[in-house]
This record gives structure tokens, C-alpha cells and sequence, in this order.
């Protein structure tokens, strides 16, 4: 699928020359004059890459940044400032803007091309997330984040861990002692009955969202999860 770039200046000149450029490399782009039609682009559809220019006519580039990275759906997407300030100070006001990357006109298509594609690697990177899917249930490992048929739900650190650990060897029984070495660690000195407590506490968070059957209990052995029942 093709990458989508919103480019937002205000000379029409530089955004063709920037558009024909970046479309031989395979881009789609969308332009924007000012700072109004640029958020009006990214609610029709989000961009894989934003290029903003500092000196727009309705709105300042930095600013517009500061509002996307306010948005809840447009504050990771990588933005490269377009600007003739070269001023060591300018640059570090854009970068604190919310700015990823930097690049005085005139622009140097070659240069500019690199860019883009170094955020968008590193982009690509970020969003590549660890994610275990067990039935009904969804674990985002790097946001720490449990889904159930797609809602949000909280969870303490010890049973999302412990549930993490379950979601990740399903269909094996693992005694008390065996979570505990696995769950808590084998430097730590707690009751076995611990386990018992926090599996209870588990499973009364996902009874709220009928699914506390994944956790089993196999009498005389440990426990067992099965998001197939």
C-alpha cells in the first residue's frame, strides 16, 4: 500500500515541485495551503507523514504542529518542518513544537527524500507492537493493555502479568509454585495461596465481560488457560 504524505505550504510552486518528486518515489500526496485545509486533509484521511511548513498565511507552522500533536489520532504520525528560518534557535522551536526532523529551503529534494524514509522506518518500528490474541481477549504487551471484544480493560501489574503469562503458554497447566517461580520470580518468598488470590481477582475483572472460564482450575495440579471454552 502506498504511503500517504500531507504536504502543507502555502506556495504552489514548492508543493508541485515536492508532490511530482515524491509521487516518482511511489508517494501518494495530498496538499493543503494553509493551516485549515491541512487539518480538513487529515480528517477525510490520516497521513503516514506530515510536511509543514513554518509560514503558513492563517496559522503558524509550529502551532499547527502543537494542535496535532494535542490530537489523540495524529500525535505519533512523523512531521518534517519546512522552513527558511536557519537560525539555531528556530530550529529548536520547531523540534519543541513536536517537529521529528527539520529542513531549510530551499528544499533539497534529495535530501528531503531521505528523510521521509528514515521516519518512516523508525515509524514503522514504534508501531509494530507485541500483540497476543486468545479468543475474545487482545494483550498489547507494549501499552500493557488488555481488550475484550475490542473494550478496554484495566487490570492491576500482578494479574496482568499473570494473565500475560497464561495468554502466552495456553493450554498447559502450571501449578501453584510454578506460577509463582514464572509469575513473581524464584527470588521471591511468598505463600502459594497468593497465587490463588490474584487468580481470583483475575477472574472477577473478566467476569465482568463473561470470560472468566479462560482460567481453569485442574483439581490437585494448577491452572490452566483455554480461550476456546
Amino acid at each position: 500500500m502506498k504511503k500517504q504524505i500531507l504536504c502543507v505550504e502555502d506556495e504552489a510552486g514548492i508543493r508541485n515541485m515536492i508532490r511530482f518528486s515524491l509521487e516518482r518515489e511511489g508517494y501518494t500526496v495530498v496538499e493543503a495551503a494553509n493551516a485549515r485545509e491541512a487539518r480538513s486533509c487529515v480528517a477525510d484521511s490520516l497521513p503516514d507523514l506530515m510536511l509543514i511548513d513554518w509560514m503558513l498565511p492563517d496559522f503558524s507552522g509550529p502551532e499547527l504542529i502543537k494542535r496535532f500533536r494535542r490530537d489523540e489520532l495524529t500525535r505519533d504520525i512523523p512531521i518534517i518542518m519546512l522552513t527558511a528560518k536557519s537560525e539555531e534557535e528556530d530550529m529548536i522551536y520547531g523540534l519543541d513544537a513536536g517537529a521529528d526532523d527539520y529542513l531549510g529551503k530551499p528544499v533539497s529534494l534529495k535530501n528531503l527524500s531521505a528523510r521521509i524514509k528514515a521516519l518512516l522506518r523508525r515509524s514503522e518500528g514504534f508501531n509494530d507492537q507485541r500483540i497476543i490474541i486468545a479468543g475474545r481477549l487482545q494483550l498489547n504487551q507494549d501499552a500493557h493493555q488488555l481488550r475484550i471484544d475490542n473494550e478496554p480493560v484495566h487490570l492491576g501489574t500482578t494479574e496482568y502479568r499473570l494473565l500475560e503469562f497464561f495468554m502466552q503458554h495456553p493450554g498447559k497447566v502450571y501449578s501453584r509454585s510454578q506460577l509463582l517461580d514464572f509469575v513473581w520470580g524464584q527470588t521471591t518468598y511468598i505463600e502459594e495461596r497468593t497465587v490463588d488470590v490474584h487468580v481470583l481477582r483475575l477472574r472477577k475483572t473478566l467476569k465482568q465481560y463473561n470470560a472468566e472460564q479462560v482460567i481453569q482450575t485442574i483439581r490437585g495440579a494448577g491452572y490452566l488457560f483455554n480461550a476456546d471454552v
